[in-house]
This record gives C-alpha cells, sequence and structure tokens, in this order.
C-alpha cells in the first residue's frame, strides 16, 4: 500500500508534498496531485507537509474519500512508471472522478483573468496562517 491523495486536493494544489518527496512519486494533474503507487516507498514525509491534510496511507482513507483510490490507478492506467515525475512534468489530464467535478468559482474567473492570481496565493497563505 502506498499513500493517496484525496478530494481536499483538488483545485488547491499547494505542493508542499512534491518539495519533501525523496523519490519524486507525487505527479500533476490539471486539478489535483497523485502518489504513484509503485514509486512511492511509504515514507510519509509528504503526509504532514500537505496543509489541506489530504494525504492519507490508502487503509486509512475515509470511507467517503474511497474513490481516490481508484482514482490513482485511472491516473496512472496509461502512463504506467516513468520513474519520476519531474521527467515528465504536468499531465494533461486528470482521474475521470476529478474531472468530473465543477469548478469554483474562483479558479473560473482566475482563468479568465477576472482575478489576479496574487490574489489566490494570498487566499491559499491566509487559509495557513489562519490554522
Amino acid at each position: 500500500m502506498s499513500y493517496v491523495i484525496a478530494e481536499p486536493c483538488i483545485d488547491v494544489m499547494d505542493r508542499a508534498c512534491i518539495d519533501e518527496c525523496p523519490v519524486d512519486c507525487i505527479y500533476e494533474g490539471p486539478r489535483k496531485l497523485y502518489i504513484h503507487p509503485d514509486e512511492c516507498i511509504d515514507c510519509s514525509a509528504c503526509e504532514p507537509a500537505c496543509p489541506v491534510e489530504a494525504i492519507f496511507f490508502a487503509e486509512d482513507l475515509p470511507t467517503e474519500w474511497h474513490v481516490y483510490a481508484d482514482a490513482n490507478v485511472d491516473f496512472f492506467t496509461d502512463l504506467g512508471s516513468p520513474g519520476g515525475a519531474a521527467a515528465i512534468g504536468r499531465r494533461d489530464r486528470d482521474a475521470a472522478c476529478v474531472a468530473a467535478r465543477p469548478i469554483p468559482a474562483i479558479r473560473s474567473a482566475q482563468e479568465k483573468h477576472e482575478v489576479p492570481p496574487v490574489w489566490v496565493s494570498l487566499g491559499k497563505l491566509a487559509r495557513r496562517w489562519l490554522q
């Protein structure tokens, strides 16, 4: 078993977990991050680094988020095991269950350039500070 990134990561993707991972097994989709189960060494360095508490050991995944274990399988089905996320960069697709979720209004506005990216970054910083 490895670690799984669940729903709180969707449309947040803080990426602090990527900086902590010693084996570069955290891959990026357009809206969510994914941990490669074959490349993860179960060191748990990523779990405390996640500011939105989205990372769980697969066996400890809350029942309502079990779909994200399947999302990992979906995400890596055609990718295989490339041996590290940095080599391939951001993927152009998410797992089907993630892609099907509605996009929050703030993200839609940012993509339309109605909200400056700095406001979104400041919002993330404020959430961390308030915790």
